[in-house]
């Protein structure tokens, strides 16, 4: 039987990521964790380095047609990554 002030997994999780303040570091490190579910894997594999400082969003890309594909869809990509997590955590792209 449930109690009233029983949790789900999930909501215990984000209140701990909440009180112990690393709810941030935890989306960021999910960000570079599922960037192949983000841009799909053939751009994944030309991926050298995806890595967040402050708000904004580093990646090192090996192609220099793949990098070119992800400035025309920054906007784009942007609106992905941030509806995924949740709320506005990234707000520059920077290709390296």
């Amino acid at each position: 039987m449930k109690k009233a002030n029983d949790l789900n997994i999930k909501d215990a999780i984000q209140q701990m990521l909440q009180v112990y303040h690393i709810k941030q570091k935890f989306d960021r490190t999910s960000i570079a964790a599922h960037w192949e579910e983000l841009v799909g894997k053939p751009v994944a594999n030309r991926t050298q380095e995806v890595f967040i400082k402050e708000n904004t969003l580093f990646i090192r890309i090996e192609s220099a047609v793949v990098k070119n594909e992800l400035m025309l869809m920054r906007s784009k990509l942007l609106s992905s990554i941030n509806e995924r997590i949740g709320y506005k955590l990234v707000q520059e792209l920077v290709f390296l």
